[in-house]
């Protein structure tokens, strides 16, 4: 069994964690991550995206969001690309050749909670950030306890 010296009490505590629903409003956020993935029926694909709250009293939550950009229903699929435009305009991407390009750029994304899920947030819209310029990952995350100086 290893043996070192560790004062616990010398350490600040990881904040707790809550998986409750963001309060609604708008809130900056940048895109981590994007996956194209088939539907569980597989009659289409949707873009999975990761999105991270930058700012304020909920800085390093996440959220999801699917966007069915190939499937039968002609609807969703408008949808789906009507809010890949929004994210296009709010990152300032005029032409989309991959959804790297919408990685680490800050925006504002507009949510509620869903109404048919009300443990869930829904995005309502994304906007531009004004200013916005790409964010490294250690600025967008909050600093860990045992980060802080």
């Amino acid at each position: 069994m290893p043996s070192f010296d560790f004062d616990v009490s010398a350490y600040e505590s990881a904040p707790s964690r809550s998986f409750e629903p963001l309060p609604p409003g708008d809130y900056e956020a940048i895109i981590t991550s994007s996956e194209m993935r088939p539907t569980k029926a597989g009659t289409g694909e949707y873009i999975a995206l990761t999105l991270e709250i930058i700012g304020g009293d909920h800085a390093g939550r996440r959220l999801w969001e699917n966007l069915n950009v190939v499937n039968p229903n002609k609807q969703a699929e408008d949808i789906a690309r009507g809010q890949l435009n929004a994210i296009g305009r709010a990152c300032g991407v005029a032409k989309l050749t991959d959804t790297e390009s919408l990685h680490e750029v800050p925006m504002i994304v507009s949510l509620d909670i869903d109404r048919r899920d009300p443990t869930r947030n829904k995005v309502m819209g994304y906007s531009s950030s004004k200013g916005a310029k790409p964010v490294t990952r250690r600025d967008a995350a909050p600093k860990r306890a045992w980060e802080r100086g």
